[in-house]
């Protein structure tokens, strides 16, 4: 039958969990001890998951009516990447009538792998009617 433990075995036991370089906790857990966050290597530790490709169009139209005032009118491309998820959105610039004339962009917009902006640019610009893609 086992009795209470001491303090010196739960100071033994700690000692023995920590290990040589005393960075981890008594249930295995990378940090300072006695369980203080250990900031950037804890996260590093469990990274969080990736959004869905269909979570970052939405998140790469939004981003960009924001930035650009315009409209959104489709995506043409969704690639992950090391470091997310890349989308390129066509966005009509300048409605003409006819509507053949309207002016439309294709925008590349990089998004880290929680959905958040890493930048955009404006790849190129064309008539709605160039289905050579000339520009």
């Amino acid at each position: 039958m086992k009795g209470p433990r001491s303090r010196e075995q739960d100071v033994g036991r700690r000692h023995d969990a920590e290990g040589a370089n005393g960075r981890t906790d008594l249930h295995g857990r990378h940090g300072e001890r006695n369980g203080v966050d250990n900031g950037d290597r804890d996260r590093e530790a469990s990274p969080r998951r990736r959004i869905s490709g269909s979570v970052a169009v939405v998140s790469a139209k939004t981003h960009l009516a924001e930035l650009t005032g315009q409209r959104c009118e489709s995506v043409s491309a969704l690639n992950p990447t090391r470091d997310g998820w890349r989308v390129v959105v066509e966005v009509l610039e300048l409605e003409r009538i006819p509507r053949t004339t309207d002016i439309l962009a294709s925008y590349v917009v990089d998004l880290d792998q929680q959905g958040e902006l890493l930048g955009y640019e404006r790849a190129h610009r064309y008539y709605r009617n160039d289905v050579d893609g000339d520009q």
